[in-house]
C-alpha cells in the first residue's frame, strides 16, 4: 500500500538581538559587532541602539534589519526627499552631511592606509545637474512612470521631487511627466536624460517607435514653453536635435561644449574646486610639458594649457579627443594636442611622449588604470596627481607607485556625491 507523506510548515521564529552601531560605512549602512562578527544595518547611525533581526548571515558578516530603534544619534535629520528609502538614488539622507564625510574620509583612509585630512565639498542639495529617469507605460492606468529605480529592484518610482537635482532640473518633472502623458505614442517611450547646461537645461528623449508630427509638435512647444534644448534619440546611437543651441560649461574661465550624451561631471561645484586644486598641486610653471591621460574633452587638460608650455591630453574615446580638438581651438589654446589612444598600451612609444613630461594627471574610470601604472613610472613626472571614482582601484594603483619611489604629499576626498555611497579622491604623488 503508498503511504503519502504531508510534511507540516515549519514555523520558525527569528531572534530578536540588541546591538549598538560604532560606525557608519560610505554605503549608508551602520557597522556593529555581534559574536565577533561584522553586523551591517541599514538606516542606523553611529552610537545608536537598536533591536534587530538577522536578514542574512554569513561566515565573515551578516546584516540585519531594524524592528525597533532604541536611540537617536545627535547626527540623524530628517530625509529631505519623500522617496527616501523606496528609490535606490541615494543612500544617507538621514545622516548628517558631517557624518557623511567623515565617514568617507575613514574609509578612504583605511584603504589607503593614512589619515586623509582634507575634504573637497561644496553644496550637498541642489547639486546634481545630469539626471537619467525611466519611462514605464501602465496599461491599466494608461499613465507612464517617470523616476528612478528602486533600492535592488527593477522597478521604477515615480518621483515628483529630487532634491538633489539643480532647481532648474527638479522644477521640471511634474510638467515633463504631464506633457509625455499626452503624447499618441508614449507607450514606445524608453527614458529621458535631463542635463543643466551654463546656457541652459537640455532633455534627451529616448523612443523605440516612430513618433508622429503632432507628438513632435507638442515636444517642441513644450521646449520652447519651458526654456529647454530638446533632442530626440529614437536609436541609442542617433541623437535629433529638435530646439535649442549646443551645450557647454565653464572650467577655469574656458568654454567647453559637449554632446549630450558626452561624459561631464554631475557635480558642477566640487569639479570647479577639483580643478582647481589639482593645477596647485601640480604646480605647473611655464615650462611644463604636462600629460592628462583619460583626458576625456578637456576638463583638465584645458586649464593646464593656461599655465604650461605644452600639454598632451590622451583618451580611448574617439569623439570625446574630437570635442577635445574643438574646445582647444574655441579657447585658442594652441599648446595642447589631443590623441586617441588605446592606454593600456604604451604610450611611452609614441612620438609625443619622446622627451617626457614633468608632471602627469590621470582620470581614469572605476577599473582605474593598472597598465598605465609601469608606464607612468617609465616617464618619470617628478609630479602626478591621481583622480579616482573608486577608492579600492586607487589604492592597487598607488602601491605601484609607492614601490617606484613615489610619495603621497596629500590626498582629498571628493564629495562628488553627497547622500549617495559614491566616494571619490584625488591623491598628488611626487618623487623624491
Amino acid at each position: 500500500m503508498a503511504q503519502f507523506y504531508s510534511a507540516k510548515r515549519r514555523v520558525t521564529t527569528r531572534q530578536i538581538i540588541t546591538v549598538t552601531v560604532s560606525d557608519l560605512d560610505p554605503f549608508g549602512q551602520g557597522v556593529a559587532r555581534n559574536n565577533g562578527k561584522t553586523l551591517f544595518i541599514n538606516g542606523l547611525l553611529p552610537d545608536e541602539s537598536a533591536e534587530i533581526t538577522l536578514t542574512e548571515d554569513k561566515k565573515q558578516y551578516a546584516r540585519g534589519q531594524v524592528k525597533r530603534r532604541l536611540s537617536d544619534s545627535p547626527e540623524r535629520v530628517t530625509p529631505r526627499c519623500p522617496h527616501f528609502g523606496v528609490c535606490g538614488g541615494c543612500q544617507q539622507q538621514h545622516a548628517s552631511i558631517a557624518l557623511q564625510q567623515r565617514s568617507k574620509q575613514a574609509a578612504l583612509g583605511r584603504l589607503m592606509k593614512r589619515d586623509v585630512e582634507e575634504v573637497i565639498a561644496d553644496q550637498p542639495w541642489g547639486y546634481r545637474r545630469r539626471a537619467r529617469l525611466s519611462l514605464n507605460y501602465q496599461p491599466k492606468t494608461q499613465q507612464l512612470q517617470m523616476g528612478f529605480r528602486k533600492a535592488n529592484a527593477s522597478d521604477i518610482v515615480d518621483v515628483v521631487q529630487c532634491p538633489v537635482l539643480v532647481p532648474t532640473l527638479e522644477a521640471l518633472l511634474v510638467p515633463l511627466r504631464e506633457c509625455l502623458n499626452t503624447l499618441q505614442g508614449k507607450r514606445s517611450l524608453g527614458h529621458v536624460e535631463l542635463v543643466s547646461a551654463d546656457n541652459g537645461p537640455l532633455l534627451v528623449l529616448r523612443h523605440t517607435a516612430p513618433l508622429s508630427a503632432q507628438d513632435k509638435e507638442k515636444l517642441e512647444r513644450f521646449s520652447h514653453s519651458s526654456g529647454l534644448s530638446l533632442y530626440l534619440a529614437p536609436e541609442s546611437e542617433i541623437l535629433e536635435r529638435v530646439s535649442g543651441e549646443a551645450p557647454w560649461y565653464s572650467s577655469d574661465g574656458l568654454r567647453l561644449t559637449f554632446s549630450p550624451r558626452d561624459f561631464i561631471q554631475v557635480n558642477d561645484g566640487v569639479n570647479q574646486k577639483m580643478v582647481a586644486t589639482a593645477l596647485e598641486w601640480l604646480d605647473v610653471q611655464k615650462e611644463d610639458r604636462v600629460l592628462d591621460l583619460f583626458c576625456g574633452m578637456g576638463n583638465f587638460t584645458l586649464p593646464l594649457a593656461k599655465r604650461a608650455a605644452s600639454v598632451i591630453g590622451v583618451e580611448g574615446v574617439p569623439a570625446l579627443v574630437a570635442k577635445g580638438q574643438e574646445n582647444a581651438a574655441l579657447n585658442n589654446l594652441q599648446n595642447v594636442t589631443f590623441f586617441h589612444e588605446n592606454l593600456e598600451e604604451d604610450v611611452t612609444r609614441q612620438s609625443w611622449a619622446k622627451h617626457g613630461f614633468d608632471k602627469i594627471l590621470l582620470d581614469p574610470a572605476r577599473a582605474g588604470a593598472p597598465g598605465v601604472m609601469q608606464h607612468i613610472i617609465k616617464l618619470a613626472p617628478t609630479r602626478m596627481v591621481y583622480v579616482s571614482c573608486n577608492p579600492a582601484t586607487l589604492a592597487r594603483d598607488s602601491e605601484a607607485l609607492l614601490r617606484a619611489g613615489y610619495q603621497i604629499q596629500r590626498m582629498a576626498m571628493l564629495d562628488m556625491f553627497p547622500h549617495t555611497g559614491h566616494l571619490e579622491s584625488m591623491v598628488l604623488f611626487e618623487r623624491k
